[in-house]
């Protein structure tokens, strides 16, 4: 389990990495994360930016140092990160970097609900997302690449982990795919009839049956039957992605 944290918001993880840097007030903070990519690292609501910079100051991770003010825009407030706040950056990296935790990115959703689509079907939306996926990372490696020849490597590795992952994905759709297309995936044909017949076969049904009932261990993965249609995930443009030095 995660530790519980004062400010659990990953806006507030951003924060101090910007702070960790130097003093900034907040328009200066969010300006620097939108550059360093953060956003693309980070499911942020930018709506709530300005309550997390109050709650880090609220529980002493970060402090107030000097109000400026530049020409006629408003007064602003300026922070500098805490000894606490270092240590909650720090432990908070540790965790994040350590503990592996159970995520739910959309495509395993729509994944789930394979069988409500006809295999036909499946297998060309599949092929699309392939095609798109591919398009993806010759973009985003080319995009690396350029910065890599700028940039030390180690602010770039979670660009490097996404890269890594898509490259995974796209050989597990490649298999997947030609499975489908030769015929060779296990009960295609059970798929097949129940999407042109309209009827559950017998063996689905029963399936279904033992799938539905409780079990004793709730970590062991369930099967699916036909139920709704999947998501399709939405992939962020690093493009304009620029170094930070915290990584």
């Amino acid at each position: 389990m995660p530790k519980r944290r004062k400010v659990g918001n990953l806006l507030a993880l951003a924060a101090l990495s910007a702070l960790a840097q130097r003093p900034m007030h907040p328009y200066e903070i969010a300006t620097a994360l939108r550059a360093w990519g953060k956003d693309q690292d980070m499911e942020f609501k930018w709506g709530s930016f300005y309550t997390v910079i109050g709650n880090l100051d609220k529980h002493h991770l970060i402090e107030a140092v000097e109000s400026v003010r530049e020409g006629r825009r408003p007064e602003r407030t300026v922070y500098r990160i805490t000894d606490a706040g270092r240590a909650e950056l720090v432990d908070w990296a540790r965790e994040l970097v350590s503990t592996p935790m159970t995520e739910h990115p959309r495509f395993r959703a729509g994944l789930s609900v394979l069988a409500a689509l006809h295999p036909d079907e499946a297998t060309g939306l599949l092929r699309q997302r392939l095609d798109l996926l591919e398009a993806a990372i010759r973009q985003d490696r080319e995009a690396l690449d350029a910065h890599l020849r700028e940039i030390p490597r180690l602010f770039l590795v979670e660009s490097e982990y996404d890269l890594a992952m898509r490259d995974a994905e796209a050989a597990w759709l490649r298999a997947l795919l030609a499975e489908l297309t030769s015929g060779s995936y296990p009960g295609l044909d059970t798929w097949r009839a129940f999407h042109e017949t309209g009827e559950m076969p017998a063996e689905l049904t029963e399936l279904a049956q033992k799938s539905s009932t409780p079990k004793a261990n709730p970590d062991t993965p369930t099967t699916h039957t036909p139920e709704a249609g999947p998501d399709s995930s939405e992939r962020p443009d690093s493009s304009s992605r620029r170094a930070d030095t915290t990584g």
